[in-house]
């Protein structure tokens, strides 16, 4: 473990917690050993993108390691600067999926609410690092745009709650939310896309555990590990309280060149996060957004790993290995017949 500064005696909550996070990547480097990399470290990507890492995430990192998997994720490099052809500032197609502020709805029977743009850890890979959060947000007037958008389509049976990081907000604020949902008679299930648990444990208080026991609708949390080193204890209680509220929890990652792409880490990944009750979800092919052309993996590369990994593990334990595309109906698998970029 490195050196990580103690936190003050009153930090006692996540919300303390966040505001202490590493704001300066040169100071994480300075925490590893790493200073000498420093000219590395882009001024313009941190600008456009800030940094920000919690410093029990900064904590898994190892100490004297540029490699480190944990840290490659969250550096913003001098590579982010190139323009990357092929790579785009709406990757995914997410404001062409635009139904109301804040609601993009690109799938059938459901629909995407962007709860915030707030996130506890700023990934670089991130394909909303470009998403105009200020003007999309569903939280702007109290979420009754987003939510009459919802009652006026019977066919949205599920929502996801996305960002940024829904569980940014304060729990009174996703009830409040979430009491604006219950309004909707055609809503079957619940599901949020979160990093928190991961980066930051101590948000799983209970306070939230509350919240999620008492939703009227089954519940599915995916969570968000790429390297079964983010995988601490302290992940593994928060995980262990949230599958004790009856949640279903399931992970999605990105395949990341230098993070995650070898079948031995892909593989012990899986394991790790069976034995905190998740299973692997979704192994996302990168989606092109520019600023991250330094974390793609050739699609050829990608389906060798993922057959190296059905190979390995038993079919529960193997992500589908997909890619978003604008406008497609869903998330799109890949095979050897897809177009290879």
């Amino acid at each position: 473990m490195i050196p990580v500064k103690p936190l003050p005696a009153q930090i006692t909550n996540w919300q303390q917690l966040w505001r202490d996070s590493l704001r300066d990547p040169l100071e994480l480097l300075e925490m590893l050993g790493l200073t000498d990399f420093s000219n590395r470290i882009s001024a313009q990507a941190g600008n456009a993108f800030a940094f920000r890492v919690p410093r029990g995430f900064a904590a898994k990192m190892r100490h004297g390691d540029i490699h480190d998997p944990l840290l490659r994720q969250v550096l913003p490099l001098t590579e982010e600067e190139q323009l990357t052809p092929g790579f785009a500032i709406d990757a995914v197609g997410d404001l062409m999926a635009r139904g109301a502020t804040g609601v993009l709805h690109k799938y059938k029977g459901r629909a995407l609410l962007v709860t915030t743009g707030s996130c506890a850890v700023n990934c670089r890979y991130c394909f909303r690092r470009h998403f105009p959060y200020a003007d999309e947000t569903a939280a702007a007037g109290q979420w009754r745009e987003a939510v009459e958008y919802l009652r006026a389509d019977a066919s949205i049976h599920e929502v996801i709650l996305s960002g940024g990081d829904p569980l940014s907000l304060t729990t009174p604020k996703l009830a409040l939310l979430t009491d604006a949902l219950k309004t909707l008679p055609q809503l079957k299930r619940l599901r949020l896309h979160t990093r928190l648990p991961v980066v930051l444990p101590e948000r799983v208080d209970a306070e939230l555990l509350k919240w999620l026991s008492e939703l009227p609708w089954p519940v599915t949390m995916v969570i968000h590990a790429n390297h079964g080193n983010e995988l601490g204890s302290d992940v593994g209680d928060a995980l262990l309280q949230l599958r004790q509220t009856g949640t279903t929890l399931l992970n999605q990652s990105v395949l990341l060149a230098g993070v995650n792409d070898n079948a031995n880490v892909l593989q012990s990944l899986s394991e790790a996060l069976h034995q905190h009750g998740v299973l692997p979800y979704y192994l996302h092919q990168l989606d092109r957004v520019q600023g991250a052309g330094h974390f793609s993996v050739p699609d050829a590369d990608a389906i060798a790993l993922h057959r190296e990994l059905m190979a390995a593990l038993p079919g529960y334990l193997v992500p589908k290995l997909v890619r978003e595309m604008a406008g497609e109906p869903n998330k799109s698998p890949l095979y050897e017949s897809a177009i290879v970029f």
